[in-house]
């Protein structure tokens, strides 16, 4: 089977990462390429230096349709058995790309709708939820990351029926705790070697709350912070950390691909955004054996508190965090229970189920016909499928 991933951007952030681990682990008769609808960033760069395609299909704008026809184009070529979009303007564009394209089977990954936001724009935006129904109409089945997200979903009009929750899944084996790891990761943003280090990884914007954990370190002057990831209001941030005194021991990393040795270079994490859909980078975090504090994370929140002993709830105010930080058990890095609950082996298995158990639909526009002139290729059950050019 021929799967084609299509998202948004691919800078670092939770579902970026979650597609990377998807290319990485996908079965041996599933041949996976990605198209993102941007320059490919941190995280496409690593994903084409492990093996996969990433095809860069960058939209001016939601109403820019070329893009949409150029992706079509894309998806005709590679003959596609499956499409599965990712994220918002992927899963609107990505879909209606699929359908004039005639791809049989199209699945779509809702990672990233909230009670009030939905990748950062406001749920009430006139129009947006009419655009989602229409992006939803255009697929075959939803995957929800977490029943949360499933409800909200359905909030939303989304058919039940066509709604399947399978939760993201974690590489325990690839952020497990390496003492020289540690080692190496304080040389490299010389954090001193015996400090108490609290972290968090996220995309460096307002939703995320970076602020409130910026304004806790600076009561806890025993402790050193570490910021990992990019974005809007990096800028912000670091003048935030000049103005209370702390810059000399806060450390902003950027983009990363090494999550491991991010985490390994933690004592603690902490998670002050209030609108996660899932929790990744949390999940990560005590994968790697690191104590959490967090404010939500329904990777958390939907399955029994014994199974992440070492994750404290807050509610997520600078004293509640400054409090945790000074409260947190001080643990031996062993991964927490419910990490292998979220394998990310058993998710790419249960996803590829899920492509395989899709009928076969019949194309909206048969493969045989071209968008525009007429091709002179045969039929796809004549010939070996073709390498896929990148698309400009």
């Amino acid at each position: 089977m021929r799967v084609l991933h299509v998202i948004t951007g691919l800078g670092a952030g939770g579902a970026e990462q979650q597609l990377r681990l998807l290319c990485r682990h996908h079965g041996p008769d599933v041949e996976v390429e990605v198209a993102v609808l941007a320059v490919p960033g941190a995280v496409g760069d690593l994903i084409r230096a492990e093996g996969t395609p990433v095809h860069a299909v960058p939209m001016a704008g939601n109403r820019d349709l070329r893009a949409v026809l150029r992706l079509a184009r894309l998806m005709r070529r590679g003959r596609f058995d499956c499409v599965h979009t990712h994220l918002f303007r992927a899963g609107l564009h990505g879909r209606l790309a699929a359908r004039l394209a005639g791809v049989p089977r199209i699945v779509a990954t809702e990672h990233s709708l909230n009670e009030h936001v939905i990748e950062g724009r406001p749920t009430t935006r006139p129009g947006l939820a009419t655009l989602y129904r229409c992006g939803e109409a255009l697929g075959h089945v939803s995957i929800a990351v977490s029943r949360s997200t499933r409800d909200r979903m359905r909030a939303w009009r989304v058919p039940a029926a066509k709604i399947v929750v399978v939760p993201n899944g974690v590489d325990a084996a690839a952020v497990a705790f390496s003492p020289a790891a540690r080692d190496a990761a304080r040389r490299r943003w010389a954090i001193p070697a015996g400090a108490y280090v609290v972290g968090t990884a996220a995309r460096l914007v307002a939703l995320k709350r970076i602020d409130v954990l910026l304004d806790a370190l600076a009561r806890r002057p025993e402790v050193h912070g570490l910021v990992v990831g990019d974005g809007a209001e990096r800028t912000a941030l670091e003048q935030r950390c000049a103005d209370l005194g702390i810059a000399d021991r806060v450390v902003f990393t950027g983009e990363t691909g090494d999550v491991a040795a991010a985490l390994a270079a933690m004592d603690l994490f902490v998670s002050c955004g209030p609108q996660e859909t899932y929790g990744l980078a949390m999940i990560e975090a005590l994968a790697a054996g690191l104590p959490l504090l967090y404010v939500r994370c329904p990777a958390l929140e939907e399955r029994p508190a014994a199974d992440a002993p070492a994750a404290t709830r807050i509610e997520g105010t600078v004293d509640d965090v400054a409090a945790g930080i000074a409260r947190a058990p001080r643990t031996d890095r062993v991964p927490a229970p419910v990490v292998a609950t979220y394998d990310i082996r058993e998710v790419v298995r249960t996803v590829e189920e899920l492509y395989r158990g899709l009928p076969v639909r019949s194309p909206a526009v048969p493969w045989r016909r071209p968008l525009r002139a007429r091709s002179s290729r045969p039929h796809r059950s004549s010939r070996t499928r073709p390498d896929v050019a990148a698309t400009g």
